[in-house]
């Protein structure tokens, strides 16, 4: 599993010109899903998500969790996370989770997330969206659950 984190202090997700998740300060996370993932991985992508002290504290040092801020997760499906672009000019995405897998793995991390105390606000899962975001420092963090274990 793999997730762009981006710390925000707005972001939203829009469908059909329709706004469908929106947060204010927290994270982004665009989450792509392989088929070799496992509920080990979308587990510990949640705690880490949870748990990434990357917010300022009185001292202005990165110190503070989403928890400690009172924060939300804007989370974005996005398969496109494994796109193999090494050969050719076109992406291959054989690795990526076929849809019936992947979201159920995109509602376990939402599920686990809540389940931890996080707000949490979805995009439409296969559904083209425009997502807005004001990045917050700019902070951009890359997770993979493959590094993890």
């Amino acid at each position: 599993m793999r997730a762009v984190i981006q710390r925000v202090s707005e972001a939203s997700v829009t469908v059909d010109g329709s706004i469908v998740g929106e947060i204010q300060r927290g994270f982004l996370v665009l989450l792509g899903v392989a088929e070799a993932d496992s509920s080990e991985d979308a587990a510990w992508i949640a705690n880490k998500i949870a748990g990434l002290r990357v917010f300022e504290d009185a001292d202005e040092k990165m110190n503070l969790a989403l928890g400690d801020v009172h924060g939300a997760v804007l989370l974005v499906s996005q398969f496109t996370l494994y796109g193999d672009c090494r050969k050719g000019r076109r992406p291959s995405f054989i690795d990526a989770a076929r849809p019936e897998k992947a979201v159920s793995f995109y509602q376990a991390v939402a599920t686990e997330l809540r389940t931890l105390g996080v707000p949490v606000e979805t995009g439409t899962f296969q559904a083209q969206m425009q997502v807005r975001l004001l990045n917050d420092g700019p902070v951009t963090l890359l997770l993979d659950s493959t590094k993890a274990f």
